[in-house]
């Protein structure tokens, strides 16, 4: 597809081989190593600890230094900054037996110091360009205080909104979740691992981790194979394709066993049919959670199930230092696997260049001169404004036109809600190291964008209990205002890692505010920021705009002023489903048709008695200040052959009287199959730019492989028969035609 084929400017990681020899000078190098190591030494090199500088899961353990000093501890995370970096790469390099390294890991998901939008935020972009550069230069800046090593990209299918962790990822869609996660995987690696302002990537959570029953994190995972194959696998082999070097573990099971402890996931799928040759590391104690889990009886039951399952590296638990030894001097683990678990993660080191200058990461003129550059923060504007998506917009109550873009020559607006003047929260979750006195907030983008218009504040209500002292203040200042803009949402705990909610509403009495601002008859804008899909149907029937705003990172405030005010025009389409209710969940566009497929006129078909099937928001859903006519639709066929291909194009026009950017979606239905096929599935896209008036052709060109899946016999190929495909705006709307694959 069209998209599949861009070439990105940031470089795909190169899979080549290395000139032969330098491949011979590293083996032998690392053969030489591995041969002066003692047992103790190699399990060290599998063993990641954390510093206990940031705390992101229970600590285990708080010895690490010893362990270091001992050489039983080959890796750390959390340990960032150079100052503070350098002095425990001298501890392994200068007092350690064998001076060996450190790896030195951070969860750098959407930035280091300057943040950018959450991932789920910055998918609704549909810009793989905008996303790679996001990667490459939050890995820069990341680099430059010490890490060598990211856990990143998440590429899990999330298709629950319940589940907090859905804020890490892409969204519901495997396909573009695939490539987005192959553009961060190239902006994080860089062309050459040796450079010091790229890093090793880590493609997470292997496997189906979106899955988690009800959405409750670290939770049950449940599907046939074919489920597992055709939906939830995808993503992670496209971003291995890019080069990715590492993969971590989830933290849930598959068919009854921990992905820790799965060799049908590490061993057999990983390695013997994806031919990946990087090493596995966990998640934060997931070897030691198999006893929970109940699968081992204990910690030394589970390094040995996770070791033969083909994990490399245990982060945090201490289980492979402690047990290694005893289990290969009693024969349950082989000392020949354990030299090449070590040889693996050594070849990193040295990719990394770290045998060759272990400090090349840590220099301090480099860090001071990166850290919020102007190259970081210009860009984290331009993301933070691509992510943002328009949901509605009408005009208010006795106006023509829509309501925004406001008029900056307003003369006064009520700025109104808990994320109207807050840095912190704006961060969203997993903001790691970013500061938050280097937000811009709402209010300062406001008074920036547009500095002649008086600007009433009042925070109103909070994100937690049902506090509303607040309110009266809130009435006040929007009474004396001629706009309201409420800002609303969740703050940066309400979602991320161990943050699922079971009703997934404004939280606090923010709902209550919003309607009571509603009832005074002013025109309201609703900028809703959250790191998931909301249930804001109120807000969608009774507020003439709204723009969701996720969270956004350092440069919110004028990100979201500038849209608000037309400087930019959003172009954010939805990459996950918002659901009218929690009773709707899971919803998501590619599902199956059913049996009885929805028919309003018949009960005994598939719907709900209380609220009708369709999503508040579809996916691939957003609107623009201008307006875009979609017509002609055309094929260079209507029959393909399996070898053969089609050409698909339609013709998109700006009709309304803005310059605008439109994600053109391309979508194909397979109708009848050997087993059952979803209702559409996203095959391609094409994002554009478009004057007033202004007409563009865009193409598509269909092969066999857009059309293969996983048959019957659970082969991966194209069935013949008829298709459609459909060009539009969204999931939920476009035009259509036939072609029968013969």
């Amino acid at each position: 597809m069209l998209v599949a084929m861009l070439g990105l400017g940031w470089g795909f990681m190169n899979n080549d081989p290395k000139p032969k020899v330098e491949d011979e000078k590293m083996n032998e190098f690392i053969d030489s190593l591995i041969n002066e190591m003692t047992i103790e030494e190699k399990a060290g090199q599998l063993t990641l600890y954390t510093s206990g500088w940031d705390v992101t899961g229970p600590v285990l353990r708080d010895d690490y230094m010893d362990e270091l000093r001992a050489g039983r501890a080959g890796n750390l995370f959390n340990a960032h900054t150079v100052d503070y970096a350098i002095n425990l790469q001298k501890i392994a390099v200068e007092e350690t037996r064998l001076g060996i390294p450190l790896l030195f890991g951070l969860d750098v998901i959407h930035g280091y110091k300057t943040t950018f939008p959450i991932p789920l935020a910055e998918a609704a972009s549909w810009d793989l360009e905008v996303i790679e550069k996001t990667a490459h230069l939050y890995s820069k800046e990341a680099a430059s205080a010490g890490i060598n090593w990211t856990y990143n990209p998440m590429v899990d299918i999330a298709r629950d909104p319940r589940w907090g962790r859905i804020a890490e990822g892409s969204g519901e869609d495997p396909y573009l979740g695939g490539l987005i996660g192959a553009a961060k995987v190239r902006g994080i690696q860089g062309m050459d691992l040796s450079d010091p302002t790229t890093i090793l990537a880590c493609v997470k959570h292997f496997a189906a981790y979106g899955a988690s029953q009800a959405g409750r994190d670290y939770h049950t995972v449940d599907m046939s194979d074919r489920e597992l194959r055709q939906n939830y696998l995808p993503p992670y082999k496209v971003a291995l394709d890019a080069g990715a070097t590492t993969v971590m573990t989830s933290f849930n099971e598959v068919d009854g066993v921990p992905a820790s402890g799965n060799k049908y996931l590490m061993t057999e799928i990983l390695r013997n049919e994806w031919g990946f040759d990087g090493f596995v590391v966990t998640d934060y104690t997931s070897i030691n959670e198999m006893v929970p889990h109940g699968v081992v009886a204990n910690l030394k039951e589970a390094a040995e199930l996770a070791f033969n399952a083909g994990v490399q590296m245990d982060m945090q638990g201490g289980v492979y230092s402690q047990y290694i030894p005893e289990l290969i001097a009693e024969g349950k683990i082989k000392e020949a696997t354990l030299d090449e678990y070590v040889r693996q993660v050594l070849e990193m080191k040295y990719k990394l260049g770290l045998f060759e200058d272990p400090y090349r990461y840590l220099n301090k003129e480099r860090e001071q001169k990166t850290l919020y550059s102007k190259e970081l923060m210009d860009h984290a504007l331009l993301a933070a404004k691509e992510s943002i998506v328009l949901l509605k917009n009408e005009p208010a109550k006795g106006q023509s036109e829509q309501l925004l873009p406001l008029k900056k020559s307003l003369k006064s607006v009520a700025l109104i809600g808990p994320l109207a003047d807050n840095q912190k929260d704006m961060l969203g979750t997993w903001h790691v190291a970013g500061d938050e006195t280097k937000v811009v907030t709402l209010i300062d983008g406001i008074k920036q964008t547009a500095p002649n218009v008086k600007i009433n504040y009042a925070r109103g209500a909070d994100f937690n209990g049902d506090d509303r002292s607040g309110f009266a203040e809130a009435i006040t200042a929007a009474k004396k205002s001629d706009v309201v803009i409420m800002a609303i949402g969740e703050d940066y705990t309400q979602s991320g890692e161990a943050a699922s909610r079971s009703e997934i509403g404004l939280p606090g009495p923010q709902q209550a505010l919003i309607e009571e601002i509603h009832a005074l008859g002013k025109p309201v804008v609703a900028v809703v920021m959250a790191g998931r899909p909301l249930t804001i149907e109120w807000i969608d029937e009774n507020i003439p705009a709204v723009m969701n705003a996720w969270h956004l990172g350092t440069m919110s405030g004028p990100a979201i002023a500038q849209t608000l005010f037309g400087d930019h025009n959003p172009a954010g389409k939805l990459t996950i489903t918002f659901p009218k209710n929690v009773g709707q969940i899971p919803v998501y566009y590619n599902m199956k048709n059913t049996g009885r497929p929805f028919d309003a006129n018949n009960k005994y078909t598939s719907k709900y008695l209380d609220v009708s099937n369709e999503p508040l928001y579809p996916f691939g859903y957003g609107k623009s200040y201008t307006s875009f006519d979609y017509s002609g639709i055309e094929l260079s066929s209507t029959n393909m052959e399996m070898n053969g291909s089609i050409t698909v194009s339609a013709t998109i026009k700006n009709t309304g009287k803005y310059a605008g950017k439109e994600v053109v979606q391309f979508y194909i239905r397979d109708l009848v199959g050997s087993v059952t096929r979803p209702v559409k599935e996203l095959k391609g896209f094409e994002k554009i730019s478009l004057a007033p008036g202004e007409s563009k052709k865009v193409s598509f060109t269909v092969t066999v492989k857009d059309l293969e899946f996983y048959t019957r016999d659970m082969s991966y190929k194209a069935e013949p028969g008829d298709f459609k495909v459909f060009i539009g705006p969204s999931s939920a709307e476009g035009l259509e035609a036939d072609f029968t694959l013969k």
